[in-house]
């Protein structure tokens, strides 16, 4: 068995037919599939045992943990030689296996990710979520564009990693967040290659609206602060922008206010690089998307991310860095929403 399929679930079992749908459809048949239940209320059992005679594949229930754990108890039960970990709001397109093996074949490597992208079939908001996820001006490309400000290192939406490395290095860690980044960094501090592989790229749903995007975002940002003191050295510059872009149209929005006030005409020029932004995410949107909607929703998207990032970052380097808390992440609860 070369492929061991890893999907960790919680309360989606329309959302894991489709991906099982697309494992059914991959064109590569060297793989098995493990779908952990991680305590949903809603099961995909019933969804699961329809495929049974069409792919091998298993069904384990855990008490709900996070995806994390999931993962590992997944990996516990796998046989292939390489892992391959998949959200469950995610479907692949028919060569996604066959990609994968041939860039393996060409060039071996320990751990490995791909990008994702949006279907067709996702709504305004979900693709506009998604252009904010991937897009240069929004994450500079860290998160699987060819064009990035920083090293890719693999996201859990879409990762493989040798199933000998996975346990050598004890899986993913128990971080409420961030495990993810957690276990890429601790791949390349082993010394174990890691590479991207572009054109092993899944549609992935993400968040269905702005309240659920801002807390995983939010999320995200305090995670970054609790990587880094994990793991010193690992927060780079490009990590940062988040927090200086918050603090910085917030400085320029309060400029323009009381220039504005005061009846200064200068209040335009504080305000014109936060138009500038807003007009760069669209018109970048609008043509990748080919739909104007999709762009101003990009901006409303770009600002909750950004915003919801920042707002993390700068709560935690404060309770963590300098109030000297211990760990924490401040919604719970948004692991699968």
């Amino acid at each position: 068995m070369k492929y061991s399929v890893i999907i960790p679930v919680f309360n989606r079992p329309d959302e894991v037919e489709e991906l099982l749908g697309s494992l059914e459809s991959q064109t590569m048949r060297d793989f098995e599939v493990v779908v952990v239940e991680d305590g949903s209320q809603i099961t995909c059992r019933e969804v699961v045992g329809r495929y049974s005679g069409r792919l091998d594949i298993a069904y384990y229930m855990k008490p709900n943990g996070g995806p994390g754990p999931a993962r590992n108890y997944g990996a516990g039960h796998a046989r292939g030689d390489y892992l391959i970990i998949l959200d469950s709001d995610c479907v692949l397109p028919p060569t996604y296996l066959e990609v994968i093996d041939s860039e393996l074949a060409s060039q071996p490597c320990d751990a490995f990710g791909g990008p994702d992208r949006a279907h067709d079939s996702f709504s305004p908001v979900q693709k506009a979520i998604s252009y904010s996820m991937t897009g240069f001006f929004t994450t500079g490309g860290i998160r699987g564009g060819k064009k990035k400000l920083d090293r890719f290192y693999p996201r859990s939406f879409n990762m493989g990693i040798r199933r000998d490395v996975f346990a050598a290095l004890g899986g993913f860690s128990h971080m409420r967040f961030g495990e993810d980044i957690d276990l890429s960094i601790r791949i390349v501090g082993g010394g174990y290659s890691c590479r991207l592989m572009p054109d092993a790229w899944v549609w992935h749903k993400r968040r269905t609206d702005m309240d659920k995007f801002f807390r995983q975002v939010f999320n995200s940002g305090i995670a970054r602060i609790n990587l880094q003191l994990r793991h010193p050295g690992s927060m780079k510059p490009v990590h940062m922008l988040p927090a200086l872009f918050t603090i910085g149209t917030i400085l320029l929005a309060g400029a323009a206010l009381v220039l504005r006030l005061t009846g200064s005409s200068w209040w335009l020029a504080a305000i014109l690089p936060i138009l500038l932004f807003c007009l760069t995410v669209f018109t970048d949107s609008a043509i990748s998307s080919r739909s104007v909607g999709i762009g101003l929703l990009s901006v409303e998207a770009a600002w909750v991310q950004l915003y919801g990032y920042g707002l993390g970052f700068i709560s935690a380097w404060w309770k963590r860095m300098v109030m000297h808390q211990d760990e924490y992440s401040a919604y719970e609860k948004t692991f699968y929403d």
